[in-house]
């Protein structure tokens, strides 16, 4: 039986090619698999048969990221994350202003602007650790690319909110390593009214796609634990966000109230006086 995602608006199914980059994704965890089962030099040999026919090519950033097997890898036990909207302030052409176009854009410290600004947001110290997986398999997404965003300590948003519009800091790229993972260095966001404490980002099929409004794999949230919320909300600088936390709640919220952030929620080690580490598997 076709899954429904592939079928045409009259219930055919769509061609290969029209399917997006989902399925040609895990197309190629499938035909790794395979693969596989021939091992050694005879994998490899069939693998390159099916590639480029210039022998001498380098690896870069591709729109088809690779699926890659590792220790933590574990097919079966992981949800594709929810799609989620981008919100107002997305900074990627969709409502504006495009900052992915920029020189610069690709970096994993994001706490300053780049260009002709170099403005720093303040905050306590936040570490982001994301690791992309094929939600089917669980195996590891090496080569796809994340745009992260997120407001400042004191809920603005860079390239928006008044005052900072001239800024673009709180905003990057990264490409996924062997181990699906992308990490970047930024401070804890504030609570602005309305809204649980959340990161924003896109997941794409690599870091051409994501500079050139190529097509989004993923977008979604990140949750921030309540814990970690109230202790960085206590130091200098965040106390906006104090009552803006009292006045929500997960269940509450308008992106996480459906399911209490159960798929989006980030696990936090570290504290409000040397920083924090938030880390989120992601499946798509």
């Amino acid at each position: 039986m076709t899954d429904p995602r592939w079928l045409d608006a009259d219930g055919r199914p769509l061609d290969e090619e029209d399917r997006g980059l989902v399925y040609d994704v895990r197309t190629l965890v499938a035909r790794r698999r395979v693969l596989g089962l021939f091992g050694g030099v005879g994998a490899a040999a069939l693998l390159a048969a099916c590639g480029s026919d210039d022998s001498s090519a380098t690896p870069s950033s591709s729109s088809t990221p690779t699926a890659t097997t590792d220790s933590g890898a574990s097919g079966g036990d992981l949800t594709e994350v929810p799609d989620e909207t981008g919100g107002p302030y997305p900074g990627d052409g969709s409502n504006g202003v495009d900052v992915l176009d920029d020189s610069g854009i690709v970096r994993s410290d994001i706490r300053s602007s780049f260009g002709s600004s170099t403005t720093t947001a303040e905050g306590v110290p936040l570490t982001i650790r994301l690791t992309v997986r094929d939600a089917a398999t669980g195996r590891a997404l090496s080569g796809a690319a994340v745009y992260l965003w997120h407001c400042t300590a004191d809920g603005s948003y860079s390239l928006y909110s008044p005052g900072v519009e001239n800024e673009n800091f709180l905003r990057g790229v990264q490409e996924t390593d062997s181990s699906g993972t992308v990490q970047f260095t930024s401070v804890f966001p504030g609570c602005y009214s309305g809204r649980w404490p959340h990161i924003h980002f896109e997941v794409y099929g690599g870091v051409d796609d994501a500079v050139s409004s190529g097509p989004i794999v993923k977008t979604s949230q990140i949750a921030l634990p309540q814990e970690a919320c109230e202790a960085v909300y206590a130091t200098g600088g965040y106390e906006a966000s104090v009552p803006n936390l009292a006045g929500t709640s997960l269940t509450q919220d308008m992106v996480f109230g459906d399911d209490g952030g159960i798929h989006q929620l980030a696990s936090m080690s570290g504290d409000a006086d040397d920083g924090y580490v938030a880390a989120l598997t992601i499946g798509v």
